[in-house]
């Protein structure tokens, strides 16, 4: 089965609009593994808006399932998890003023870069992800740079599966059997929900993981965090 990573930042978002430590992230760490999740993910960013850098530390004695680190690898962040040494860090082209990730990377333009990065990750035993869109091209590229995995960036896909589904999921079915055939490991996430995560799921062969933290996090305020992994987890299963 696909596994879920929930990624824990608007928790973060949340207890900072306040100060303190209400909601803690790290308790929300720990309960989301006690409630089905199979690996908890944060984004770091350099203002640090949402999870803080001394968040990913002291999240990390508790994750028991898979970590899983995103940001861009400017050097405070490269160090960050290496001294952190999650089981996975997941590479993604956000500027430091990005308000959310909105594309992936260019692997040929910055294929040099990525590669000399991926390394050093794969040196300190890290399993290395990057965030690409669906074009065959780049994630051949993607290959070349030594990385472990690919994280499809699935916003143009929730944006037109209302439309057309059928459309919607063609060209990610393609970079899913691409990605293959280059020997990459597949993720997906952004924008994935109770909605369209069943559809998506069932048609995207070798599917590795999904990081779902906005639509799930907004879910629970309804509907609880328990029975919102539980009704996320068996739109995967399905």
């Amino acid at each position: 089965m696909t596994r879920l990573s929930v990624n824990i930042n608007k928790i973060a978002t949340l207890r900072n609009a306040r100060g303190g430590n209400i909601p803690d992230v790290v308790k929300a760490a720990i309960d989301c593994q006690d409630f089905g999740a199979q690996g908890i993910t944060v984004h770091p960013r350099p203002d640090e808006r949402h999870i803080r850098y001394q968040d990913v530390h002291d999240i990390r004695p508790v994750v028991h399932t898979e970590f899983n680190i995103e940001g861009y690898p400017n050097r405070k962040f490269i160090d960050l998890v290496i001294g952190v040494k999650p089981e996975q860090v997941t590479l993604v082209p956000d500027p430091p003023n990005a308000l959310t990730s909105n594309a992936g990377w260019d692997t040929a333009k910055h294929g040099g870069f990525l590669k000399e990065v991926v390394a050093e990750f794969h040196d300190a035993g890290i399993r290395t992800s990057l965030f690409i869109d669906t074009e065959p091209e780049l994630i051949f590229k993607a290959a070349e740079t030594g990385t472990n995995r690919v994280e499809l960036y699935t916003e143009p896909y929730a944006v037109q599966f209302h439309q057309d589904r059928d459309k919607a999921i063609k060209p990610f079915i393609a970079a899913a059997e691409t990605a293959h055939q280059a020997g990459l490991g597949l993720n997906a996430g952004h924008d994935l929900n109770l909605d369209n995560l069943k559809f998506f799921a069932q048609h995207i062969p070798h599917l590795l993981e999904v990081s779902i933290g906005h639509a799930l996090i907004s879910d629970a305020l309804y509907l609880g965090l328990e029975n919102t992994i539980q009704l996320y987890l068996r739109e995967l299963r399905s």
